[in-house]
């Protein structure tokens, strides 16, 4: 795991399947730091483990900041990617701003502590999809500074730009420091 290569030997990262986790973590608040607080806390209360978690949403600076906490399920409970793209360009037609933002939120929990990190990455929403790499809205995401969408970039610049990518060095940064 590259997080885990990032951490060292000091740091031992577990996966949800390693703690025999299969519950359905709930994530029923109306902002990104509720619902990663929500989901860190939750595993932190029930395995009694240092953990984090993230949620990350797309905001739409014309449609107010949709579909945000509700990306993922923007067009339906399915959580059809193709369906969330579609509705953000059929709501966007005829609308010349096209700002948005890619936000994460890491909630972690650490000895009876809280701590957030946050990245965020600016850019437009495309008028249609392009490139088929990516998950989500990376085919319509083009960031700013580049003429091509997340799903056309190499997994690598993606990850060195992206707002899970900011979150996650930022995260770094602070477990190496902590004491």
């Amino acid at each position: 795991m590259e997080l885990q290569n990032l951490l060292g030997d000091d740091i031992e990262l577990l996966s949800l399947a390693d703690i025999n986790c299969n519950d359905e973590i709930p994530e029923d608040h109306e902002t990104l730091e509720e619902n990663a607080t929500q989901k860190a806390e939750y595993i932190y209360n029930k395995f009694k483990l240092n953990c984090f978690a993230d949620d990350t949403g797309l905001e739409i600076e014309a449609l107010n900041n949709e579909p945000g906490v509700y990306s993922a399920r923007y067009a339906g409970v399915d959580k059809d990617a193709k369906a969330n793209m579609k509705k953000v360009l059929k709501n966007l037609e005829g609308e010349s701003n096209r700002l948005a933002r890619f936000r994460t939120v890491i909630s972690l929990f650490l000895n009876d502590e809280e701590y957030q990190f946050e990245g965020i990455v600016h850019g437009n929403i495309l008028e249609s999809e392009k490139g088929r790499d990516g998950f989500g809205y990376d085919p319509i995401f083009e960031p700013k500074g580049y003429s091509i969408s997340f799903a056309e970039m190499e997994m690598s610049e993606k990850n060195r730009i992206s707002h899970r990518g900011l979150a996650v060095q930022k995260l770094v940064k602070f477990l190496l420091n902590y004491k």
